[in-house]
């Protein structure tokens, strides 16, 4: 049985979209599973699907008003250098209406609603074994994972959303009294749970490079430090669970092949830029196609 495993990393997740195209249209991969965390919660129903033109479209043309119902950011160019700061004004904004967080998501749940439909819910508990997205309840201090087979499609489309909320810049989601957010903050990549189902080989996408090429630059203002150290933390998450993945693997003796980015994409994941995301869509095609013909 084989599964394909896509990390949490906002806008580089067009890089995983890329890695995926090659490997299901060049390689001919028939993934049985899909499993997915943040981002990649947002690409593996679309790649269950197969309809990878459309999650080109999709992917590539998502926009900070298509994310933020209240967004935390500013979006802004230099150049041909393009980065966010944050917007003091929604952000105080928050704190005045007494909300926990210093952005609001819901625009992202209408969006998914919106580009993934009923009847693509449908086709896919017809045709795959299973489509996983990662969630964390943070009320019981736990990581859970929710398949497409428990869930109806409303349901479903809530955890897709769930699993890409990026506390405390997105919302804060109550589900039967508990309280979720990005499945991220517990497990970036789950390779370790597509064995626990079943999976004979993994292809898993990580969004980070093997190794850091240059020194990270830390933010000026305790926003955007506070950016770089859930960065930092949720990298040690990631190298955690790769480990994990790998001993998972060797134990059950299932193949695992990894697929990393390059170089380091960005160093902030949520701007979400067509430019950018186009290139790194190119980037992880031409990457896997190298991978294998090595």
């Amino acid at each position: 049985m084989q599964a394909l495993v896509i990390s949490g990393g906002g806008s580089k997740g067009a890089f995983a979209g890329g890695v995926a195209q090659y490997l299901m249209e060049r390689e001919n991969r028939k993934y049985d599973m899909f499993l997915g965390t943040s981002t990649g919660s947002l690409l593996v129903p679309h790649l269950a699907v197969g309809d990878i033109s459309k999650l080109y479209d999709i992917f590539t043309n998502v926009q900070q008003q298509d994310i933020f119902s209240v967004s935390p950011f500013v979006q802004r160019k230099k150049g041909e250098r393009e980065y966010v700061s944050i917007d003091f004004v929604n952000s105080l904004w928050q704190f005045i209406r007494m909300k926990r967080t210093f952005g609001e998501s819901k625009a992202l749940r209408k969006h998914i609603r919106k580009h993934f439909t009923i009847e693509e819910y449908q086709r896919i508990k017809r045709e795959k074994h299973d489509v996983v997205v990662t969630v964390s309840n943070l009320s019981m201090n736990r990581v859970e994972y929710k398949s497409i087979n428990d869930c109806s499609y409303e349901e479903f489309c809530n955890w897709i959303w769930i699993s890409c909320n990026y506390i405390p810049f997105m919302s804060l989601a109550k589900v039967d009294g508990y309280e979720y957010a990005d499945g991220g903050l517990g497990c970036v990549i789950p390779i370790r749970e597509a064995i626990l189902r079943g999976a004979t080989e993994v292809d898993a996408v990580v969004l980070e490079a093997e190794t850091m090429g240059k020194q990270r630059v830390l933010g000026k203002n305790p926003f955007s430090l506070m950016m770089n150290l859930f960065g930092h933390l949720l990298d040690q998450v990631e190298r955690s669970d790769i480990v994990i993945g790998k001993l998972a693997a060797k134990n059950r003796d299932v193949k695992l092949n990894l697929y990393y980015t390059p170089t380091s994409l960005t160093e902030n994941s949520l701007i979400f830029s067509k430019r950018l995301m186009e290139k790194w869509w190119q980037q992880g095609y031409d990457y896997a196609e190298k991978k294998h013909s090595d």
